[in-house]
């Protein structure tokens, strides 16, 4: 029951979709336009920098203070669950961002959520979030490989704490912790099933690029792809 209540407080911060609220004060439904996705890289192209900026930090945000919520709510009745029930709560955020019910389930990829979840989870995930979707991106100037590449590091990086017992994982029980991975691991899946047709476009060679510091004709003509 507790994890379900954890789901439901980060489904209910999920709902605020930073994208679609800016698009309507800006006069438009970001969802019809570019790729049609109410997430960063969408409202970045449609809407430019300053823009995609103030969604990034509302989605992550969204998440952080879902999470940090419900480890203040059952930090010290659940002390062993604590990190299980802040990973539900970050899924719930995801499945809100992706799915609000109010906007006919069409939203975002739940990757700056997924990020939002990350910083607030444990700071020992922080530089490795940092640099694999950091990293990426710089190298590729792709934002949906950035994006898988984050979220398949972060459950590989948790079942490599929880096994070698790093840090506050030492004193979590193991089948608490392989309920972590497989929460984890939905995250991931959630990531890449929404990232289907990026997945297809990046093996094709056929993926948009995303340039934050100069404009280029790739970036003005090309419609498709979205975080």
């Amino acid at each position: 029951m507790i994890r379900f209540v954890c789901l439901c407080i980060g489904y209910v911060f999920g709902l605020f979709q930073t994208a679609y609220i800016l698009g309507k004060v800006k006069g438009i439904d970001i969802r019809e336009h570019g790729s049609g996705n109410a997430g960063t890289t969408n409202t970045l192209r449609v809407l430019g920098k300053k823009a995609g900026l103030i969604v990034f930090l509302g989605d992550i945000l969204k998440t952080i203070l879902a999470v940090v919520l419900v480890g203040i709510l059952f930090k010290e009745d659940y002390p062993e669950q604590v990190y299980l029930l802040k990973l539900y709560a970050g899924l719930g955020s995801v499945l809100g961002h992706n799915f609000p019910f109010y906007l006919k389930f069409k939203g975002g990829k739940g990757i700056a959520a997924t990020g939002g979840l990350i910083l607030s989870f444990q700071w020992m995930f922080i530089p490795v979030g940092l640099l694999t979707f950091f990293g990426t991106f710089a190298l590729t100037h792709y934002v949906s490989l950035g994006s898988l590449i984050l979220t398949a590091a972060f459950p590989i990086q948790m079942i490599l704490m929880g096994q070698f017992g790093v840090g506050p994982f030492a004193e979590i029980p193991q089948v608490v912790l392989y309920e972590m991975y497989a929460v984890g691991f939905v995250i991931m899946i959630l990531a890449y099933i929404r990232h289907a047709e990026n997945i297809k476009r990046l093996a094709t060679g056929t993926e948009r690029k995303t340039y934050i510091f100069k404009k280029n004709k790739e970036n003005i003509n090309q419609e498709k792809t979205e975080k």
